[in-house]
């Protein structure tokens, strides 16, 4: 997907497939995407034939999660794990992408630039 496939004025941030050995050999896509002063949103794109794909405001997110198994490591990548507050899907999982930790600090880099834009504050229960 190019980036006029999502709009006019949308930007690609950031893209990645899921990987097999480090090989990009998957019909599933990540993308963040970006409509300037608009919205900032995370992608899942699975299939070739049948599409599913999955949208997610980062404003939304609460936590993100990063696991890399050894071979995982060996093979430069890992799994991120997006837990957030939507109603269509709590998490969205990015599996086997690469460098899966300045993943994880782009993604929270951008939650916070999303909600200080926003106006939006967390904060946590705690009893």
């Amino acid at each position: 997907m190019a980036a006029k496939d999502f709009g006019p004025g949308v930007k690609i941030i950031w893209k990645d497939r899921k990987r097999w050995c480090g090989m990009p050999l998957s019909f599933t896509r990540y993308y963040i995407i970006q409509k300037p002063g608009k919205w900032i949103k995370l992608i899942e794109d699975t299939g070739l034939f049948t599409s599913h794909i999955e949208e997610l405001n980062l404003f939304r997110v609460d936590d993100i999660t990063v696991f890399e198994s050894f071979s995982n490591k060996f093979w430069g990548t890992g799994n991120v794990t997006v837990y957030c507050k939507d109603a269509s899907s709590e998490t969205v999982s990015m599996i086997r992408i690469r460098a899966p930790q300045k993943v994880r600090n782009l993604i929270m880099g951008l939650v916070e630039d999303e909600r200080k834009a926003r106006n939006l504050q967390y904060g946590e229960m705690q009893f």
